[in-house]
């Protein structure tokens, strides 16, 4: 098996947070219309970039770990510090391997780019190589604090997972359909979302990626200790586990106390169960990723 193991994980963190009673006093809203269709208290809130994030949650990862042998950085993000240079090489230099040969650079797969970054570090990766996988997100400075559409979703964040090759399981799906009418945004100008539309989108991607990477691995959701979706909405993660008619406890959610932190969440979800001691060798697990673009897909993957 051509896999990865992830060798540890760490997050940035942010101290501000937005919680709903505030933003009552912002938008029209209440804690209530977001509680019930969302699932979300409160969001955190950034005052430095993404890629101040990024290099946090890298040096957190990679405390007290050997990089000699790290080739890849590579960082999913749709909010970059820069147009130029990468987030993923102002995390390179902040870690002081500016001379170190390796390959960093950025995607921009919205909401589902640390699945596909993993399964690009997954590609690229050679034997007793390690990777650095990073998602950090600054969507404040995107959002529209007046439309309620979008500002009481979404949230800031950054983790970093440390990764290696290995003989560990790892199968993938990944798929995208070219529409930005549904969820976008413009260069220079907010984040914009037609939310019905994400909800049928995402109701229908998620068990399409499950069932995808459970066929290839040959088992059943039975056989998988828990299920890691991009945090976007509770209401979207219910109707999954409820078609499965599982429990909920294998479908981990943390958006309660981040809100949608796009490419961030998944890893960020990874670190809190890391640092949780929910996650033990040897156990199987599937990561979810779904958004802008349109793009979705999973990775079933063994800790």
């Amino acid at each position: 098996m051509n896999g990865i193991e992830i060798v540890s994980t760490g997050y940035a963190k942010i101290e501000k947070t937005l919680d709903n009673q505030q933003l009552e006093q912002m938008v029209e809203t209440s804690n209530e219309w977001i509680v019930s269709r969302t699932g979300i208290l409160k969001r955190h809130l950034s005052d430095k970039s993404s890629a101040f994030l990024a290099i946090e949650a890298a040096k957190k990862a990679t405390q007290n770990q050997d990089l000699s042998q790290l080739a890849l950085i590579i960082v999913a993000t749709m909010t970059p510090e820069n147009n130029t240079p990468s987030n993923a090489c102002l995390v390179q230099k902040a870690l002081g391997l500016n001379h170190q040969s390796m390959m960093c650079f950025d995607i921009n797969v919205a909401c589902s780019g640390y699945v596909y970054a993993l399964k690009v570090a997954q590609s690229l990766l050679e034997e007793n190589q390690y990777g650095l996988v990073i998602g950090s997100e600054q969507l404040s400075s995107i959002v529209d604090y007046q439309d309620r559409n979008t500002c009481i979703l979404f949230g800031d964040g950054a983790a970093a997972t440390l990764i290696k090759k290995s003989q560990k399981l790892f199968f993938s799906y990944l798929d995208s359909d070219g529409n930005e009418e549904v969820l976008f945004s413009k260069r220079n100008d907010y984040l914009k979302m037609k939310g019905q539309d994400v909800f049928k989108f995402a109701i229908k991607a998620i068990p399409l990626s499950i069932d995808h990477v459970l066929n290839q691995a040959k088992m059943t959701l039975n056989d998988i200790d828990y299920v890691i979706c991009h945090q976007a909405n509770e209401r979207i993660i219910k109707h999954v586990y409820k078609k499965y008619q599982c429990s909920s406890e294998k479908f981990y959610m943390n958006l309660q106390e981040y809100g949608n932190t796009s490419a961030a969440s998944i890893p960020l979800a990874l670190a809190k169960m890391n640092e949780q001691g929910l996650l033990q060798k040897g156990m199987k697990i599937i990561l979810v990723g779904f958004g802008g673009g349109l793009t979705w897909g999973a990775i079933l993957m063994e800790w």
